[in-house]
């Protein structure tokens, strides 16, 4: 029995296996291999191999584009999970034949197309647009401010774009918390807010870890909201490796960058994760 239980736990998760080893692994060894070739003048891959391709890391240029990434990252981040967090309490207190309607709300934008929804937001901020003259009326921006093309703008875009990927892993940890405990907590003579802290929170780390994960790990190598709201001075690390890709055709150095951008992702999981001690003999 145990071995035909096993058998049809490997043909269920082959599939998938399958899937991340063709199109995750095989593509992340190969741009790792790239990364260690050298440029073809005329571009393209050369023959030889090099370490040379990572000195782009020494260029200040690209600390800059590193440092503005992280911070860009972790601030859209922190600002999707803070807006979610209200979120993810009020639906999963909310009558239960409202959940679904509420939810819809929620996912309704991923029926319209990423890029017509970033180009929305680019003239929603543009310049001339109802939003820039309205502050403009009011004295809240400048005559030759804008709203466009700046960091901000890409902090505004992309925690629109990415709020949805962090209420819906944190209303599912809130659904299944159990609110009595924030009744007993204040029973026991905890305020509102230290049960909020205390016990909620905790109850709902995983929800909460997981909205954390995915959102910032997109946002490490985001391009496209850089790229249409974001300007000169809101460039981000992947932006300069489409450049190098697509303009330049240096793929060894867009290589590189990448993988650099894949260990940034990978650090923390791996730093998370604690080596499993032996267990300890039962009597």
């Amino acid at each position: 029995m145990r071995s035909k239980a096993g058998r049809g736990e490997f043909l269920t998760t082959l599939p998938s296996f399958v899937w991340l080893l063709a199109f995750m692994l095989v593509p992340g060894v190969l741009v790792l291999a790239i990364a260690f070739r050298t440029t073809n003048p005329s571009g393209g891959i050369g023959d030889g191999w090099t370490l040379s391709q990572f000195r782009v890391f020494a260029e200040p240029s690209i600390h800059v584009l590193l440092w503005r990434t992280l911070w860009i990252s972790a601030l859209t981040t922190g600002l999707c999970v803070a807006t979610a967090l209200p979120v993810a309490w009020f639906l999963a207190r909310v009558r239960e034949d409202w959940r679904p309607r509420l939810l819809l709300l929620v996912i309704v934008p991923f029926w319209t197309n990423f890029l017509i929804r970033v180009f929305a937001w680019n003239q929603i901020l543009h310049s001339e647009g109802w939003l820039a003259r309205g502050l403009r009326a009011v004295g809240l921006l400048g005559e030759n401010s804008s709203l466009l093309y700046n960091p901000g703008a890409v902090v505004v875009v992309s925690v629109y774009t990415y709020l949805p990927f962090a209420i819906l892993p944190m209303y599912a940890a809130a659904e299944k918390f159990d609110f009595g405990l924030l009744d007993a907590a204040r029973d026991l003579g905890a305020s509102s807010a230290r049960a909020f802290g205390s016990v909620f929170l905790p109850g709902i780390r995983k929800g909460i870890s997981t909205a954390l994960a995915i959102v910032f790990i997109p946002m490490l190598g985001s391009y496209v909201v850089p790229d249409l709201v974001g300007g000169t001075d809101g460039q981000m690390i992947g932006n300069k490796i489409a450049q190098r890709n697509f303009s330049d055709r240096n793929l060894p150095s867009a290589s590189a960058m990448s993988a650099v951008l894949t260990l940034m992702v990978l650090a923390p999981l791996l730093l998370r994760r604690k080596p499993r001690g032996d267990t300890p003999d039962e009597p």
